[in-house]
């Protein structure tokens, strides 16, 4: 955003959060922090590709003010996942350059964060033998899950990670970096020394906390004597959430002496592989709200003489801006906002509404399983290069009616208004389909449902189809009087899916008794089989004789559940190819 842009916005709903800010002697154009997501958008090697650098320029084209890059280790032994990005070696400055000239290109300014998995990595991922604190078993998932047993550092090997991290901060800020940020956090290597669980050490570096976080500070004060005037950001748990993991307090202490040490901002987050009740902490999903670590930001910034960065589920505008206007902290940073809406600062900034993030967690568990980072409400997360090309083949210049605005109808619906003259019809009161049934089943993808979220994500479509003019008629079935289709040029068709003959009066009475959410039918409905079955075998697509008779009369496209029952996931981005793609699904 430019200088006007962000002195404008100072007297908007959310002004504060467009206020510029410093880290160091980095200016920012506001107070909009990308975090680090592995992305796993690198080659086998760690190179950048063209994917890496299409996902990070969407972001910095959206109007946030830092982009993070994701975690890269300073060593080979340090990888913790496939595709991983690399910075161990001076071969991968060139494609770094690219990607930063690419983030600065779109008007953000770049960092990255270095971070190392420690005892959280196989040999199978990083080619060497994992290292850490202790000889500790580690439960390690990527792909599959192994336990290992990493081996115990020695003193002199701590030294070689510390000039590893050093050497690596020099190599980011050759390829053009802004700033730096050192991982301690989230059970990888420099949160495990911190850790009296995994950090059974005697000696110089295990027993009291001072000791345990000496391996933090000789890297915070090895970069900043390497790398005078480089801004250093330190991202840190305030909580690991289970017993044997840092406190509260102690991390407060942590906070001070990484500040006197030289660090320029401290992100404060919160979560580890070993959190209780489980390693969800870490990307907290809807059902723990809005705004689960701003207290810890808080605490840490009243101890601290240094800007404080907060995290976490901060996606609804109001809340962003409050954290700010509280006193919480300095900068916000929007992760998973960010995948569902690379736009996020720039339509927050001109008033309008961002696609909100469900807090599902599809992103996570999809990368955590193998596939390249993704996004459920936004499809073109990780795949804007393979979009982008599509451009040319959207529908422009049409009378569109969609039937239906459910997930699909209405995600179609957003991206179509822009460039056609959209109406969409359902017949009932109100926006959402199915997305109104959810909270009633025990989980969505593998997170507990909560109402507020997917009424948000319902809300922000509805406003974005309003915005672009789009007409929305409610308690209107559009199936039963196809007369109220006549005069378009492309009928949408996005019912959703029925049950079949005799199970729809009994599935939605268990839905509306809230019975799948109690013992003992919880159980059973929250198994993978049980979900396919309700979402998928049970159900049919559209077969109304209206929809027959529109085929050949109009360009009719059917999409999401009423084209093949499923889950929202593969619904909404079916949606999004046939906005993307005229052709796609035509009858």
């Amino acid at each position: 955003m430019t200088a006007a842009d962000s002195a404008e916005a100072h007297d908007g709903a959310y002004g504060i959060l467009f206020r510029p800010g410093r880290i160091g002697g980095l200016e920012l154009a506001n107070r909009i922090v990308m975090p680090p997501m592995t992305t796993r958008g690198a080659d086998d090697e760690g190179f950048v590709t063209e994917r890496s650098i299409a996902y990070y320029r969407a972001r910095a084209l959206g109007g946030v003010g830092l982009v993070t890059v994701e975690m890269a280790s300073p060593e080979r032994a340090g990888r913790h996942r496939f595709n991983e990005l690399g910075v161990h070696d001076d071969r991968f400055v060139p494609g770094l350059a690219r990607l930063v000239e690419a983030i600065h290109g779109a008007g953000a300014r770049a960092s990255i964060q270095l971070g190392h998995g420690g005892g959280h990595t196989r040999v199978d991922v990083c080619g060497e033998t994992p290292v850490a604190p202790s000889a500790v078993p580690h439960p390690v998932f990527e792909r599959t899950m192994e336990t290992i047993v990493p081996e115990a550092m020695t003193e002199q090997r701590i030294a070689e990670c510390v000039a590893a991290f050093v050497a690596a901060a020099l190599r980011v800020r050759a390829a053009g970096f802004d700033a730096v940020e050192l991982h301690v956090a989230h059970g990888y290597l420099l949160s495990q020394f911190l850790c009296p669980a995994e950090n059974r050490r005697e000696d110089a570096y295990g027993g009291p906390l001072a000791n345990r976080a000496r391996i933090t500070l000789d890297m915070v004060r090895a970069i900043k004597a390497a790398a005078p005037g480089f801004p250093l950001i330190v991202r840190m748990n305030g909580d690991d959430y289970f017993p044997g993991g840092i406190t509260r307090d102690e991390a407060r202490q942590v906070a001070r002496w990484v500040a006197d040490a030289g660090a320029d901002a401290i992100h404060v987050t919160g979560g580890h592989y070993r959190s209780v009740p489980s390693a969800a902490v870490m990307i907290p999903p809807m059902a723990m709200g809005h705004g689960p670590f701003v207290e810890l930001a808080r605490a840490i910034r009243a101890d601290v003489g240094v800007p404080v960065i907060a995290v976490g589920r901060l996606g609804e505008p109001g809340v962003a801006a409050e954290v700010l206007a509280s006193g919480a902290a300095d900068f916000v940073a929007l992760g998973r906002p960010l995948l569902a809406d690379p736009e996020w600062p720039r339509r927050v900034h001109a008033g309008r509404a961002p696609r909100a993030c469900l807090g599902c967690n599809t992103c996570v568990d999809q990368m955590r399983g193998g596939s390249p980072l993704g996004c459920l409400v936004n499809p073109t997360t990780g795949r804007e290069a393979e979009y982008a090309a599509r451009d040319d083949r959207r529908p422009r210049g049409e009378r569109i009616a969609v039937v239906g605005a459910g997930p699909a109808g209405l995600s179609y619906a957003a991206l179509a208004a822009a460039d056609n003259a959209v109406t969409v019809f359902e017949r009932r009161a109100r926006a959402g389909g199915a997305f109104h049934d959810v909270p009633r089943t025990p989980l969505f993808q593998n997170v507990e449902p909560r109402a507020y979220a997917f009424e948000a994500l319902v809300d922000s479509l509805e406003r974005r189809c309003r915005e672009h003019g789009a007409e929305l008629r409610y308690r209107t079935d559009a199936l039963r009087d196809p007369r109220l289709l006549a005069g378009f040029d492309r009928v949408v068709i996005a019912t959703g899916a029925t049950y079949r003959v005799g199970l729809g009066p009994l599935i939605r009475a268990l839905l509306r008794g809230g019975l799948l959410t109690r013992w003992p039918l919880r159980s059973l409905a929250s198994r993978a089989a049980v979900r396919d079955w309700l979402y998928h075998r049970a159900r049919r697509g559209v077969e109304a004789e209206s929809v027959r008779q529109l085929a050949g009369k109009v360009k009719l496209q059917i999409i999401g559940d009423a084209a093949a029952p499923g889950r929202s996931q593969a619904a909404i981005e079916s949606a999004f190819r046939a906005a993307y793609d005229r052709t796609q699904g035509l009858g």
